[in-house]
């Protein structure tokens, strides 16, 4: 099946997408293969339709919508059974609030351009997270967290558009407890008491934010930021650096490279566990990279 398979969010951008619908479909009729559309009617509807898909035999997806429409997506393809995941090619017409993931790869909010990326065919081999707690696993193309991140994502209200992120961040930081952790990777045990663990594939998170910088998403590694006992006036006074880059020369924050990595939580206080800013519980968990495992359309 050589056809693209579009799954179209409606309720993302806070229902931007709805509205140009029309739109989207005119620039999709450009594409050089053909397609066909399902739209969500569901929260995580997207792993249900790339199931269904995959059993047809369709190889190609389109992801329409924000960060989260990919974030199911790419659940949906690594939970299916029927084709290899390599084989598999995904492209994005961002669509979302966020849109975090596009901006590592420099992927414009413009359809024109959108197709035209999609009909050149240039493919990257990306990493992919699996994150496993005690109950579910799930896996992540982005970025993952334990701490603060989670307690945001928890706490955000979308429909405040671009700003939703850093103002739910502001309002988070002065609720939020720390929790001491134990870190185990590359052959060490950190015991920490945490304001944040970011584990990155890519660079960008929260709307622009980069707790992780040194990314490479082809590597076969983690870029993993930890914020240790930061005091939440200093996170203010730091969030420019949340902005360029900068967060990792900061002193209250270290950097790791890791193919691994296994998550205990040591006080009472559990903090969330978010991957793509869907949350996935709380306690101990584990991450481990897939190396290279799908195929990405993205600019030349």
């Amino acid at each position: 099946m050589n056809k693209w398979f579009v799954i179209i969010n409606p309720t993302s951008g806070n229902g931007y997408t709805k509205r140009k619908k029309n739109k989207i479909i005119r620039a999709l009729e450009n594409l050089k293969d053909g397609f066909v559309v399902n739209y969500t009617q569901y929260p995580k509807h997207e792993i249900k339709l790339v199931h269904q898909a995959t059993k047809n035999g369709f190889v190609k997806f389109i992801s329409v919508g924000g960060d989260g429409t990919l974030h199911y997506i790419i659940n949906g393809i690594f939970t299916q059974k029927t084709i290899d995941t390599n084989k598999i090619q995904v492209g994005v017409i961002p669509f979302g609030t966020g849109n975090d993931w596009v901006k590592q790869h420099k992927i414009p909010k413009n359809l024109r351009k959108n197709i035209a990326i999609l009909n050149n065919n240039n493919l990257i081999e990306q990493d992919i997270g699996a994150i496993t707690l005690k109950d579910k696993k799930a896996y992540f193309n982005n970025v993952a967290g334990v701490g603060l991140d989670g307690f945001v994502v928890k706490n955000i209200n979308k429909k405040l558009g671009k700003l939703s992120y850093l103002l739910a961040a502001f309002k988070s930081v002065f609720r939020f407890k720390k929790s001491a952790i134990q870190i185990s990777l590359n052959d060490k045990i950190i015991t920490v008491n945490s304001l944040l663990l970011s584990i990155g594939i890519c660079r960008f998170s929260g709307g622009g934010m980069r707790f992780t910088n040194q990314v490479n998403p082809q590597d076969g590694l983690f870029d993993i930021s930890l914020v240790k006992d930061l005091h939440p006036l200093a996170l203010f006074l730091n969030v420019h650096r949340l902005y360029n880059g900068k967060l990792d020369k900061h002193k209250s924050v270290d950097t790791y490279k890791a193919k691994k990595l296994a998550i205990a939580v040591k006080s009472k206080n559990k903090p969330y566990i978010q991957a793509d800013g869907e949350l996935l519980g709380i306690g101990d968990f584990t991450v481990e990279i897939i190396p290279k495992a799908i195929n990405f359309l993205i600019p030349e």
